[in-house]
């Protein structure tokens, strides 16, 4: 009888080694390797052979003669951007995964979450994390009191999707991914086998019942949703929460949606009663506003919604050979390439700054049309001089210094006229008397940046 020998597993891409390494050649990812026990290994040809041989005739049907399943019949979360994001609420038999680093408020989101359904439903709140006690403490400083919430503490997979497949439950939140494990599976929780077959379980077993289940996960330091990748294909939702965890506004974005759009967003602040919705995040943001150099307001957009922000920008001496450059709430590389146009089109002299840029209030912007308001910072900071604060900003900015269309420009300007603003500087392609058309980005800072 031939041998088996033992595989290792990297948990970080699934890549497969016969022989222990200290680094992935795949992913380059170290320490990562896992010891496992392969499945019994089968004749390849004889395996086909029995698999054609028992495959059965698909029944088929016309794509005018298949019936719609009622989407109607959605659970509400108590928060209507939430809702928003989900592509109308809950659905019933869904799957949806909930990622965020560690402390941002998940536990907290997802326990209003049941209190509001628990007023009309059955919830079952799982966790494998933290103990009864502390959920309770939770529950009671939420206001989660309702009989139909539930609450189960186990980190068995079989066990879990078994409970769902009951149907019992309306909803059921587990908490977490990482923590489950399947008995049929040799190895630790959180590893690529254990997550995949853990999720498929409860999956298969949400489907067949017509349970809505959220699932939590972890993140890795990078911010990824760790574990392996095929568990974003196998659920229907993914959300992302992000956000200062320290304070700050969170926003949760729809990464993935089988329901709805996956350009909503929701916008939380923490206090003492939990997460509540921001519902003006416009005059939160501009209230501490004082309008110095290097502070630009910029007309953006959260999902579909408009919102407009403070970028402030920092311009000091550099005292080392190499200059600085720190972005907070932007992407780097795009400061870095602005910071570019910005020496070769407007001859401004950086090279020797170190450059700060900050977007207030902890939203991390992923709008192009930011970039305007950007260069305008830095021009603003590098002058000493500021922009009239009648002014809101918002382009895309070319490689050539060219200043390009905004997407959804009708949103920023009405935002803008509700807080007060009379002047947009924007792209020439917008025909609306309230901007100031510009086209070239060295112009704009000659004419629009005035001294104090």
């Amino acid at each position: 009888m031939a041998k088996s020998h033992s595989q290792f597993v990297c948990q970080q891409c699934g890549a497969i080694y016969t022989s222990w390494n200290g680094r992935c050649s795949k992913c380059g990812a170290w320490n990562s390797l896992i010891e496992q026990v392969p499945e019994d290994a089968r004749d390849e040809k004889s395996a086909v052979s029995r698999g054609q041989a028992s495959g059965k005739l698909l029944k088929y049907a016309s794509i005018n003669d298949l019936e719609v399943s009622n989407e109607k019949e959605r659970l509400k979360t108590g928060f209507p951007d939430l809702d928003t994001v989900l592509g109308g609420g809950i659905l019933l038999g869904s799957v949806s995964l909930l990622a965020g680093q560690p402390g941002i408020g998940k536990s907290t989101l997802l326990m209003q979450i049941c209190a509001k359904i628990a007023e009309t439903r059955t919830v079952l709140y799982i966790s494998g994390e933290e103990s009864a006690g502390q959920v309770k403490l939770r529950a009671v400083r939420l206001g989660a009191k309702s009989d139909n919430l539930k609450f189960a503490s186990s980190t068995s997979a079989n066990d879990i999707a078994k409970t769902i497949e009951g149907g019992e439950f309306d909803l059921v939140i587990v908490d977490s991914i990482q923590t489950l494990t399947l008995a049929e599976i040799a190895s630790a929780p959180g590893g690529i086998s254990q997550v995949t077959n853990c999720g498929n379980l409860i999956i298969r077993a949400a489907k067949t019942s017509g349970t809505a289940v959220i699932i939590v996960g972890h993140v890795t330091k990078e911010g990824t949703l760790a574990g392996p990748k095929v568990l974003e294909h196998l659920v229907d939702v993914v959300l992302n929460f992000e956000g200062d965890r320290y304070g700050g506004f969170k926003t949760v974005r729809a990464v993935k949606n089988r329901f709805g759009s996956t350009t909503e967003a929701a916008i939380f602040e923490m206090n003492q009663q939990g997460l509540s919705e921001v519902k003006n995040p416009s005059a939160a943001l501009l209230a501490e506003r004082q309008n110095t150099d290097g502070s630009i307001i910029l007309a953006t957009l959260e999902g579909t919604r408009p919102i407009l922000v403070e970028i402030q920008a920092l311009v000091t001496p550099s005292n080392f050979g190499y200059p600085k450059r720190t972005a907070s709430g932007c992407d780097l590389n795009r400061l870095n390439l602005l910071i570019a146009v910005l020496e070769r089109r407007t001859k401004l002299k950086l090279s020797d700054q170190d450059i700060f840029v900050n977007v207030v209030g902890g939203l991390k912007l992923q709008d192009s049309a930011a970039d305007l308001a950007i260069c305008l910072a830095i021009a603003s900071a590098v002058a000493g001089r500021k922009l009239s604060e009648e002014y809101v900003v918002f382009g895309e900015v070319g490689l050539g210094g060219e200043i390009r269309s905004a997407f959804r420009p009708d949103q920023r300007i009405s935002e803008a006229k509700k807080l007060g603003f009379t002047r947009a500087i924007a792209p020439a392609t917008i025909k609306d008397k309230f901007v100031i058309p510009v086209r070239d980005l060295r112009d704009t800072l000659i004419k629009y940046v005035n001294e104090k």
